[in-house]
């Protein structure tokens, strides 16, 4: 049971962070109640503090129930603001506020933690909110070149009826969460296939095979927050991301998808890992040209086995941690262990994540095991786990 100011914990990328939230006058300072939530779900150590300003939008008391913590309003002899933080984030950002900045004015509490989180090199993600013609104007661009200094951020959404608008709370806590952890030592490059291939067998109709996205999407959100460098080869989906990951290929047919990760390892920054999450289409055919007719009878179709990528990406991935994906049906869980285990010896993979088919969306089954190259299985009771297992095998190889 949560209370009426509890929240339910979504994970630890930001827990024992220490982040000084401030808001200023926008509109969108509406928005910080989710965005203090969505803060805690994660973990998150919050100091709160608001512009005059802002207080003309929302009160003070609704965002200390939202945060847990009373909001810094004015000025007092304990100067919070200016105790060291993991982050600061400013949201909404306004045009003044990052003027005031720009400028070394320090006329409010909220400014001076500006100024200190600066001088002390903390990293500030800015969160601009305004109108178009105060987003076009020469001098606001300006100003947002000028923030571009070392551990100063900014992000915002495309322009939409008008309005330069606040990215969502989900969105702005996960580029926090990478903006802090990209510190941690370790942190690497990370390639992750996911979803399902299609192929076309005439110009209006295709085959695929059954994959939603929804592991691969999660387990991208979990290392994105972690600080890591994430690059998603993107199938076909039926679920999407909770937020825009920064580097999203789209590839839906299986040569498209051998082709994009392809390029990705001939790249000049080459990945540290590779997790091969997608479900490969391995049987396709050569379309038909145009549309075949309908009530034609039986259709026979002749299929033909594609390449398999893992080993077409073999002689390209050099020293990679590479981590695949068994899929069986109808199998025990002894030979479901057997067949992982020949294919990490055949493909030379750091591990497998293991899984029968009929089992996935029972909770009475886990929801995968890992098979390790030392032989070594771990069974993995939910997501979290088997996205810790996934980063553990990463870093520990």
């Amino acid at each position: 049971m949560v209370k009426d100011t509890g929240v339910f914990i979504k994970g630890h990328s930001l827990r024992d962070k220490n982040i000084l939230f401030a808001i200023t006058g926008g509109i969108a300072a509406s928005e910080s109640l989710k965005i203090s939530r969505e803060l805690r779900r994660y973990g998150a150590n919050l100091t709160i503090i608001m512009s005059k300003e802002a207080e003309k939008i929302i009160t003070p008391l609704a965002v200390s129930w939202a945060s847990g913590k009373e909001v810094i309003t004015g000025w007092n002899h304990d100067m919070p603001q200016l105790e060291d933080y993991d982050a600061v984030l400013v949201a909404p950002a306004t045009r003044n506020t990052i003027s005031k900045h720009i400028h070394g004015i320090m006329d409010s509490p909220l400014m001076m933690s500006l100024s200190a989180a600066r001088g002390k090199n903390i990293p500030t993600l800015f969160v601009p909110s305004m109108h178009q013609d105060l987003f076009d104007d020469p001098v606001t661009l300006e100003l947002l070149e000028l923030l571009d200094y070392e551990n100063s951020f900014i992000m915002h959404e495309p322009l939409t009826e008008g309005k330069i608008k606040q990215s969502n709370p989900i969105q702005i806590v996960a580029k926090l969460s990478n903006i802090i952890n990209s510190k941690l030592l370790n942190r690497k490059k990370i390639v992750i296939t996911l979803g399902a291939n299609r192929s076309p067998i005439d110009s209006v109709r295709a085959i695929q095979n059954a994959s939603s996205g929804k592991t691969g999407w999660i387990i991208s959100e979990y290392l994105y927050r972690n600080g890591h460098e994430v690059v998603c080869i993107v199938g076909k989906t039926t679920e999407k991301s909770n937020f825009k990951l920064p580097d999203i290929r789209h590839a839906g047919r299986p040569d498209e998808m051998l082709q994009e990760s392809i390029i990705v390892a001939s790249e000049d920054t080459k990945p540290d890992a590779w997790i091969h999450a997608a479900a490969i289409l391995d049987y396709y055919t050569e379309p038909e040209v145009g549309k075949r007719p309908s009530e034609q009878g039986v259709w026979n179709i002749s299929l033909t086995q594609g390449p398999k990528h893992i080993a077409e990406l073999t002689p390209l991935t050099g020293d990679s941690i590479r981590i695949g994906f068994k899929l069986e049906t109808g199998v025990s869980e002894d030979v479901l262990i057997k067949k992982s285990k020949a294919q990490i010896k055949r493909y030379d993979l750091d591990a497998v994540i293991a899984n029968i088919k009929e089992q996935i969306h029972d909770s009475n089954f886990p929801r995968a095991r890992i098979v390790c190259k030392d032989g070594t299985v771990r069974v993995l009771k939910d997501y979290n786990e088997l996205c810790e297992a996934i980063e553990s095998t990463i870093l520990l190889s």
